[in-house]
């Protein structure tokens, strides 16, 4: 993947972010920037700043998307899982009741924050939500004021 510097607004350019070093980082639940300090303060509560380099981690909108992918992965693993039991085996539904439920919680809380922490990486390395100008985390006033007019 070819990386091409980034314009900032004031006209310079940055270095360019690995995108897939920092979507790594982010599924190990570390910082994108510096990849030691923690993303979480809590189960799915991102920091503010990594505690390690400062860098500010609140730009990230990572809040709707991860319950989907996980769903997703979760679903096909967890019904990959119960056919290939059923042609092998055939057990009673209360065995594959047993088995798949709770491999469904612990596989679906597992993943969650790994998810979260890869799209707040993915986010960082190409600059989304203000990761790369903090110009855009700006209030926006709405509705817009109206153009000053000079008396006559």
């Amino acid at each position: 993947m070819v990386q091409q510097p980034h314009q900032t607004s004031s006209g310079t350019d940055e270095a360019p972010r690995n995108v897939w070093q920092s979507m790594r980082r982010g599924w190990l639940q570390r910082c994108p920037d510096c990849g030691t300090g923690r993303m979480y303060g809590k189960y799915l509560k991102v920091n503010d700043t990594c505690p390690n380099c400062g860098n500010e981690l609140f730009h990230q909108r990572a809040d709707d998307a991860p319950p989907y992918f996980v769903m997703t992965i979760t679903a096909h693993v967890i019904v990959g899982g119960i056919l290939i039991l059923e042609r092998l085996f055939s057990p009673p539904t209360w065995v594959q009741l047993t088995i798949w439920i709770p491999a469904l919680i612990l596989l679906s809380l597992w993943l969650l924050p790994r998810t979260k922490g890869l799209l707040i990486g993915y986010q960082w390395a190409l600059r989304m939500h203000g990761f790369g100008n903090p110009k855009l985390d700006e209030p926006e006033q709405w509705p817009p004021s109206p153009p000053e007019t000079s008396p006559r």
